[in-house]
């Protein structure tokens, strides 16, 4: 499975400790991150993880983009909803992508929960079959 990883700035800890605790689930994936994001999983898990751009300077777009071209089949996108973000259009659009793609979508650590144990369960082979 493809998996998104997105983190904003106030959310990047959290998600590096998600990834730590839930690195043998991930390792069976193939992960796709924003730039910064991925950087910080890489450094404290050593899994491989598809690096695009920061998501400011475009990162978003590309995971929209795959999103868009059924590449992606689950996004974990940890938010902050707190700190109004520039390029928020940009990460509405990712929310918004999924909604019309039907790809699940996490966006607090509640919910990602959630889906990497769905994963790891192997609830998600739908997807083979939705692509």
């Amino acid at each position: 499975m493809n998996v998104a990883l997105i983190a904003h700035d106030a959310k990047k800890k959290l998600m590096q400790n998600f990834c730590i605790a839930y690195r043998g689930i991930l390792s069976k994936n193939d992960l796709y991150a924003t730039g910064t994001t991925g950087r910080l999983i890489e450094e404290v898990t050593n899994l491989t993880v598809h690096k695009l751009l920061a998501g400011h300077l475009g990162g978003e777009q590309q995971i929209g983009a795959q999103i868009e071209n059924n590449e992606i089949d689950l996004v974990i996108f940890l938010r902050d909803p707190l700190t109004q973000k520039m390029h928020e259009p940009d990460v509405n659009n990712v929310v918004r992508l999924c909604d019309m793609h039907n790809i699940p979508l996490a966006t607090n650590l509640a919910t990602a929960e959630l889906l990497i144990k769905s994963l790891a369960r192997g609830d998600m082979e739908w997807r083979e079959m939705y692509k």
